[in-house]
């Protein structure tokens, strides 16, 4: 099952790398040395967030639209798509 939520890109304060947020996923943060790597890195945890939530029966959050997001200046705005694997072994 393909996932699909908007991750927020930061560039960190030191000036080495990205910080991502996901303002639907109450704690899912990741950095990476430059944007694709905090990207893939979102992902990773992301995919994390969402499979834990699924195992314990919870609902997923509702999807946040870019136009209603608060944006630090400098910070964007990238959706990422997550792929759960409902049974093992399947895509």
């Amino acid at each position: 099952m393909k996932i699909v939520y908007p991750a927020i890109f930061t560039k960190k304060e030191d000036g080495n790398g990205y910080q991502a947020s996901f303002p639907d996923l109450e704690g899912c943060v990741a950095e990476g040395e430059d944007l694709e790597d905090a990207a893939d890195r979102a992902r990773e945890a992301a995919t994390d967030w969402i499979s834990v939530e699924m195992d314990e029966g919870n609902d997923l959050p509702e999807l946040s639209h870019a136009e209603d997001l608060a944006l630090a200046e400098g910070s964007i705005v990238k959706y990422l798509t997550m792929t759960i694997q409902l049974v093992p072994g399947y895509d």
